[in-house]
C-alpha cells in the first residue's frame, strides 16, 4: 500500500479500551435489568456512537432508559480509564514514524476522545487532527466521518488508508472509497479478525505494519 494519508480509529486501535467500555456498559445496563454480554456488545455496539448504542438498547429491550444513562456511563468510563487505559502495544513508536499526513476519526464524543488520547499519552501525536461523529450527519457505517476527515487533510479519499477494528468502521471506509486494514491486537478481539465483504486484510501487532505499508513510514523500525 502507498497511501497519501492514514486515518486511525481510536478505541480498539490507538487505545486498548473496548473491554473497559463493554464492562462499564454491561454493569450499568444490569442495574436496569438489561442482560448484556461481552459478545452482544461486540456484535451490536462496537464501532458505533453512544447515542446509537442507547437507541439500540431502547428498541431491542423495549425499555425507557433514564435521562442520565449516558452521563453515568461516560463518568464511570473515564474514571476507569484513569487507572487502566493503555495505548495498544507499539502504537506510539509507530506514530512517531508515520511519514504521511494522519488523523484520528472516531465514533466517540469529543470529551471522551480528548480524555482518552491524553490518558494514553497519544494526544501530542494528533493535536487538532481528531474528528468525531458529532461533526457529521451520519456515523459509521455511513462514510460521512471518513470523508470529512479526508477533506480536513485535503487528501483525495481514494488515496487514504483507514485502520479500523469494527464492522461498521470497515463498512464506512469502504463506502468512502478508501483502503482499509483491520487491527485485531486489542484485547476485545485477541488477534481474531472477522469476515467482511469484500474481504479486508488484518494484522494483530503494529510491527507488522512495516510490511503492509512501508511507503508511509520512515525507515528503521524499532527493534
Amino acid at each position: 500500500m502507498n497511501p497519501a494519508a492514514i486515518i486511525f480509529d481510536c478505541d480498539g486501535v490507538l487505545v486498548d479500551s473496548e473491554v473497559i467500555s463493554a464492562e462499564v456498559l454491561i454493569e450499568l445496563a444490569a442495574t436496569h435489568g438489561i442482560p448484556l454480554t461481552r459478545a452482544y456488545v461486540r456484535d451490536h455496539f462496537l464501532g458505533r456512537s453512544f447515542p446509537t448504542v442507547a437507541r439500540t438498547i431502547r428498541d431491542s429491550f423495549a425499555i425507557d432508559l433514564p435521562p442520565d444513562f449516558e452521563a453515568r456511563y461516560r463518568a464511570e468510563l473515564l474514571t476507569r480509564f484513569h487507572g487502566r487505559l493503555r495505548p495498544t502495544p507499539g502504537i506510539a513508536a509507530l506514530l512517531g514514524r508515520v511519514a504521511v499526513p494522519f488523523c484520528c476519526a472516531t465514533s466517540s464524543s469529543p470529551p471522551r476522545v480528548a480524555q482518552t488520547l491524553a490518558t494514553a499519552g497519544l494526544a501530542g501525536f494528533f493535536g487538532p487532527r481528531v474528528h468525531t461523529a458529532s461533526q457529521v450527519a451520519r456515523g459509521k457505517p455511513a462514510p460521512d466521518l471518513f470523508l470529512f476527515a479526508a477533506a480536513q487533510m485535503g487528501i483525495d479519499p481514494a488515496a487514504c488508508l483507514v485502520i479500523e477494528d469494527s464492522r461498521p468502521g470497515v463498512a464506512a471506509a469502504q463506502a468512502a472509497g478508501m483502503a482499509v486494514l483491520v487491527y485485531t491486537g486489542g484485547s476485545h478481539l485477541g488477534g481474531v479478525g472477522f469476515d467482511t465483504d469484500p474481504p479486508v486484510a488484518s494484522f494483530d501487532n503494529w510491527a507488522a505494519f512495516d510490511a503492509l505499508c512501508p511507503a508511509a513510514l520512515t525507515k528503521g523500525p524499532p527493534p
